[in-house]
């Protein structure tokens, strides 16, 4: 008997919905300890329709237990990456912004005098090895990451940028977050990235820079307190030792040398 399949457009369009999800969620935990859970979890499911297939009962209703907690046991072990990915679904693609009016009348992109500032101030953090962590807001809201530090509502110029990362300054341990073009918050707390793939030469600011691309869609700019080299950060992707010509071009959303990782 010959078995025909009939895919339909619905049909077609479910699997891409399925692989979409599965690809996002593989971005989520490759490179975190979260993907060798994941092995874990798969192995134990393959043992247990082993002992199955043997008629090995007394194993086989033992780990039937464990497998019939099912999709509870996965949100409890995989809480953090769940979270991620929902933070993924409704920020990075902007649902909370589909009906905000505010959003349409807004002036887009980074204004060419703050743009101007950053790169002054980032060029003379590279030249003197001056670690530094700024974070630009584009639609995603990062109001609760603001809240975890000292609220500014500052015009951003680069005097400013660099009395605030000054060694001896009380608020240059920690993330500046500019929104509509003025520095709303400075010493923020950003959520750390536990990727393990990533360079042994990135430090604390580089991780955090990673972790709060991967959960909004914000540019993060990192500079590095150990080489001076400037990093950009968009999408969970980065581009190391980046010149001042290159970020002014990243901050005016030109990307066309934006190497990913």
């Amino acid at each position: 008997m010959l078995l025909f399949i009939k895919l339909g457009f619905f049909d077609i369009l479910d699997i891409l919905i399925v692989a979409f999800i599965f690809y996002q969620l593989y971005r989520l935990v490759k490179g975190t300890v979260a993907i060798n859970i994941f092995a874990g979890i798969f192995t134990f499911y393959l043992v247990w329709l082993l002992v199955g297939a043997f008629n090995m009962e007394l194993i086989s209703a033992f780990l039937g237990k464990f497998i019939g907690m099912g999709v509870i046991a996965l949100l409890i072990v995989f809480q953090p990456e769940v979270r991620r990915f929902l933070l993924l679904i409704g920020s990075r693609y902007n649902l909370q912004n589909i009906f905000n009016l505010e959003k349409v009348f807004a002036k887009p992109g980074i204004q060419e005098h703050v743009s101007d500032a950053i790169v002054e101030a980032c060029a003379n953090f590279s030249a003197t090895q001056t670690g530094a962590l700024i974070v630009f807001q584009q639609n995603t809201e990062l109001y609760n990451y603001a809240q975890t530090g000292v609220m500014m509502k500052a015009q951003v110029t680069d005097e400013l940028i660099e009395n605030i990362f000054f060694k001896n300054s009380p608020l240059h341990d920690g993330a500046v977050i500019i929104t509509d073009n003025k520095i709303l918050a400075a010493r923020c707390i950003l959520p750390v990235s536990d990727r393990r793939d990533i360079p042994g030469s990135m430090g604390l600011r580089h991780r955090a820079a990673l972790g709060l691309s991967a959960v909004s869609d914000a540019y993060v700019v990192v500079v590095s307190e150990e080489t001076g080299n400037i990093t950009f950060f968009k999408d969970s992707k980065y581009k190391v030792r980046v010149s001042p010509e290159e970020l002014r071009k990243l901050l005016s959303n030109d990307f066309s040398g934006f190497v990913v990782k």
